[in-house]
């Protein structure tokens, strides 16, 4: 089993499982700033140029949904997702919001240039998406609250899932668009906990992330 990651991408979610399950697998990094996911023979393993991408058993899956199912089925006593129907909807339900809502918003801020050619309309991209992407990490920390609030280990229930693996992703990527994580105290103290499981940490340790990515400026406001 492979797995194609990038550091810090979303594709910290399957690494994160995989580490967690204790799982033998080849972690090979693809390096975006490098432009590796653009080389040919990147876009043959994946003609769209994505991360992640999981190898196994001659198949090749691409999407963080996809392979997570295919994780989670494939080591069934993990139970990354939740046995009964209604709450595995759930789960799924909001690992496909972050996905195609929260995920999107961010790569309009970290790379306006996919969606405007212009600097003046990229620049305005990159501000107002900004805005968005912190009121949607505002979403996240009123999850977190309410699974504090009713006594519940992880976002998804009792156990370690995607979703909080998504939910570390996130809201490190918002120091990238000077978004203070601290700020989402419930969240932030979640995602400390989630980074202190020996799998999570495992994968912390290879992609060598930092939790905390914002820098403020000498005055205490974003740089």
């Amino acid at each position: 089993m492979k797995l194609y990651f990038a550091p810090g991408a979303c594709s910290f979610v399957p690494h994160s499982l995989l580490e967690s399950a204790g799982a033998e697998f080849e972690p090979v990094m693809v390096k975006l700033h490098k432009g590796e996911q653009n080389e040919p023979a990147y876009r043959a393993i994946n003609p769209r140029g994505q991360v992640p991408v999981l190898v196994d058993e001659g198949e090749t899956i691409t999407q963080i949904v996809a392979i997570v199912q295919y994780l989670d089925a494939k080591f069934p006593q993990q139970q990354w997702l939740p046995r009964e129907l209604k709450p595995r909807t759930r789960v799924l339900e909001t690992l496909a919001w972050m996905n195609n809502t929260v995920h999107p918003t961010f790569t309009h801020v970290f790379m306006p240039f996919k969606y405007a050619q212009t600097a003046a309309a990229q620049a305005e991209l990159k501000v107002f998406n900004a805005g968005t992407y912190e009121l949607l990490l505002g979403d996240i920390e009123v999850m977190a609250q309410q699974v504090a609030d009713a006594g519940q280990a992880f976002l998804g229930g009792e156990r370690f899932g995607p979703l909080d693996a998504y939910a570390l992703t996130l809201l490190r990527w918002g120091g990238f668009a000077q978004i203070d994580p601290t700020g989402f105290p419930r969240l932030w103290a979640h995602v400390q906990k989630v980074a202190q499981l020996p799998g999570v940490a495992r994968a912390i340790e290879r992609e060598r992330l930092q939790l905390n990515l914002y820098k403020p400026d000498s005055r205490g406001t974003a740089a």
